[in-house]
């Protein structure tokens, strides 16, 4: 082909490209809405107004800069942009210690009942009995479920739990007076960052318990914190503890711990986050807890929000009850009613407006009662299974620290331990799952071992599903071994954005478009 047909056929092909926006079939690259601004085609045109004083005294503001586009352009950027999202709906979600699993759609079908959707946290009771009884309802069971007969639902996601929980913990010790000397909380290594950070805020000294060894909190260690700065333990005020931890390993000391604790006069505060490997199978109460909070969106239908809002109430026992955050649905004969401070004066009071997130409250309650008893069992025992697949089918590929103690529990850990010999680490890992279309687990959490990789397959995944992520976990472990470094540090190449230069992005963010 001569120079000239080379040159039409390079601007044939660079006019199609430019025709298409850069769109591949339904693969869309889509630019800012700047960059599609054009200034004699607005999309709202409104007059000027005219005298208008500012009722905040303020001065008036001058362009803020929204860009000007069609209705149209609008649309179809927000559309776009959201074929980029990854959802659980799409796929394999494994992140380790988060459980994202399948949201059941009858739960969101029961939430959008007009007499649920439709109503108002400040109408009459009398109106909405209905509400109240299913805020009852789901009292009533959480309390089964945890063998902590407190319940409270206000608490708006996990981290407000806990500080529902840490305070309640505050204000029995108020209580009793002993506050001023019971300053420090016991927290393992492997903690989740909001438990030291609540404490902290929450006004107590953290003291850490070393887990590295097993992956476990072990009695000995246990006591050395405990007896730290007082023989009898005297300025603890509590212990936060998550069970299953965040190895994904169950902690077997903990009732001898807990009575240890409770002998010292402190609390045993237990983070349930994840709580879905228990459910149905171990009641909290039964090693000791004192108070814990459910992240409902997690253990009970509709992942981390999945578009709404999160829910973590808290769960405790009856000498903690009267010191948690009001209001508590109860029933008086046939009236439900929510308690006011009057009715439970040695409450901390109130910590959120109104009552908690409501719509989680029917989804959770759904989900309870379309399992069953025997279903909820099944739930955490299929949890576990799967997990343990996981970690049986790539242990041999990737180190496996905590192998030795034996099966995990709902999530696996692994790390990159044999990959960092060949110059593949943990983030090209996570990199290469993304090139592959699967969502990366947890990396780099906990943060106590080095690479470490969290995947949590959940008990809503198939088999099939999990075996095509484990056959590309080998293939991965495969190609680090053939020496393919220089590829993975590529990864993603498939994506519509590339790999950044994270340490450049983190120190010089660029934060507006200009």
């Amino acid at each position: 082909m001569s120079a000239e047909k080379n040159s039409q056929q390079s601007a044939i092909e660079l006019t199609q490209h430019d025709m298409t926006d850069g769109n591949i079939g339904l693969h869309y690259e889509e630019n800012l809405l700047w960059e599609k601004e054009r200034a004699d085609h607005p999309g709202v045109d409104l007059p000027e107004p005219q005298n208008l004083a500012l009722r905040t005294g303020g001065k008036p503001r001058g362009d803020i800069g929204l860009p000007q586009v069609s209705e149209p352009q609008a649309l179809r950027h927000f559309v776009r942009m959201s074929t980029w999202n990854y959802s659980i709906d799409h796929g394999f979600f494994p992140l380790g210690s988060c459980t994202m699993k399948h949201n059941p759609r009858l739960n969101e079908k029961l939430a959008r009942l007009p007499g649920f959707a439709h109503i108002h946290p400040m109408q009459d009771e009398s109106t909405v009995q209905g509400a109240l009884a299913v805020m009852h309802d789901l009292q009533h069971w959480l309390a089964e479920l945890t063998n902590l007969p407190g319940v409270c639902l206000s608490p708006a996601a996990g981290a407000h739990g806990e500080l529902a929980g840490m305070m309640t913990i505050r204000r029995a010790h108020e209580q009793k007076g002993e506050n001023k000397k019971r300053r420090i909380v016991l927290t393992p290594d492997s903690a989740h960052g909001t438990n030291p950070a609540t404490a902290t805020t929450c006004g107590y000294e953290v003291r850490n318990m070393p887990t590295k060894e097993n992956g476990m909190l072990t009695v000995a260690a246990f006591k050395e914190a405990l007896y730290k700065t007082d023989p009898d333990g005297a300025d603890i005020a509590a212990m936060m503890v998550t069970n299953p931890n965040t190895c994904g390993l169950f902690e077997k000391d903990m009732v001898e711990i807990a009575d240890l604790l409770h002998e010292a006069g402190a609390y045993f505060y237990c983070d349930g986050a994840n709580f879905n490997a228990l459910v149905g199978k171990v009641r909290p109460g039964d090693f000791g807890v004192d108070v814990m909070h459910i992240n409902l969106h997690k253990t009970f239908s509709t992942p981390h929000g999945g578009g709404g809002p999160g829910s973590g109430p808290i769960c405790c026992t009856e000498e903690l009850a009267k010191y948690m955050p009001v209001p508590t649905v109860i029933k008086q004969g046939d009236v439900y009613k929510l308690e006011t401070e009057g009715d439970r004066p040695e409450t901390l009071g109130r910590l959120k407006g109104y009552h908690g997130q409501f719509g989680m409250h029917v989804r959770a309650l759904s989900y309870m009662l379309s399992h069953g008893a025997d279903g909820l069992q099944r739930v955490s025992e299929d949890a576990v299974l799967n997990a343990n697949y996981i970690l049986a089918s790539l242990k041999d590929d990737y180190h496996a620290p905590f192998a030795h103690q034996g099966p995990c529990m709902h999530e696996a850990l692994l790390t990159d331990k044999i990959q960092k010999e060949n110059g593949v680490t943990t983030l090209d890992i996570a990199k290469a799952l993304v090139e592959h279309g699967f969502h990366p687990m947890t990396v780099y959490f906990p943060i106590h071992i080095a690479g470490t990789m969290l995947i949590e397959p959940t008990e809503t995944e198939s088999k099939d599903s999990i075996d095509r992520f484990i056959t590309v976990m080998k293939d991965i472990a495969n190609g680090a071994k053939a020496g393919k470094a220089d590829e993975f540090h590529s990864y993603p190449q498939s994506t519509p954005r590339k790999r950044l230069d994270e340490v450049k992005a983190a120190r010089q963010p660029v934060l507006r478009w200009r």
